[in-house]
């Protein structure tokens, strides 16, 4: 297969994309997108891919798990934010359930509540209306539910 000389070879592109899987997981999104990036011919995308998956390096169960964990204990995101974010990334409903069974409830109301709290005690607002409203739109950008929110706004409204 000739290659044309401003693209990487079948074995270059090969070992490049391994690298890139084994470094973090990566969905099929990222993956065509570093393919495009560097350059590597279409026509090898495909086999590139099945050799990844082939070999274990490109896994969307694993990558959305591991996305999941990551995202709710290292940036407290909520499950509506994962789920969009993965949607995004086009990883399929299914996985995105198995994925999310990743966080136990306890583990999520445990980070909901720790980060309610904590931007409640931040907000400074002398008015009760804009603290709330902050207090809630940050925590709807987070991904929690709205029913959630509230609850935990009425709760923390109690307790001044």
């Amino acid at each position: 297969m000739k290659q044309d000389s401003t693209y990487l070879s079948f074995d270059d592109a090969k070992r490049k994309l391994e690298h890139y899987c084994a470094y973090q997981d990566r969905c099929h999104t990222e993956v065509i997108r570093k393919l495009f990036s560097l350059g590597i011919t279409p026509q090898i995308h495909d086999e590139i891919i099945v050799h990844l998956i082939e070999q274990n390096f490109l896994n969307e169960e694993r990558f959305a798990k591991s996305f999941v964990r990551g995202k709710h204990r290292l940036s407290a995101w909520g499950r509506n934010r994962i789920t969009s974010e993965l949607k995004f990334r086009n990883i399929n409903s299914r996985l995105i359930t198995i994925a999310l069974a990743e966080i136990t409830d306890e583990e999520y109301y445990q980070t909901f509540d720790r980060i309610s709290e904590n931007k409640w005690n931040q907000l400074t607002d002398s008015d009760i209306q804009k603290k709330k409203q902050k207090f809630q739109a940050y925590l709807f950008r987070k991904g929690y539910a709205m029913p959630d929110i509230i609850e935990k706004t009425d709760e923390l409204v109690k307790g001044e």
